[in-house]
């Protein structure tokens, strides 16, 4: 992989684990997974090290799989949706 990640690379990832997440069928984890993704990059938009910011996003990368393996998971088991998700 390269050196250096530009910033386009990570937006383009940031955009995916956004859409990843929306597609989780359990409001809950549907919730808890955007609102992880929108935290993480927020704490880590000051990283100016590329050492740090290659780690970061390789991180990304990976808990981009884990959101991708639970959508499948959470398929296989769905349950009715909340009051909350109810259609207006």
């Amino acid at each position: 992989m390269a050196s250096s990640v530009t910033r386009r690379e990570i937006l383009s990832l940031y955009k995916l684990l956004l859409r990843e997440a929306d597609k989780f069928s359990n409001y809950n984890f549907r919730a808890y997974a955007l609102r992880r993704v929108k935290d993480g990059f927020r704490d880590n938009k000051s990283l100016t090290e590329p050492k740090q910011i290659m780690k970061q996003y390789d991180f990304a990368r990976e808990n981009l799989a884990i959101i991708r393996r639970q959508i499948i998971v959470g398929d296989l088991y769905r349950t009715e949706k909340l009051v909350i998700e109810s259609k207006q």
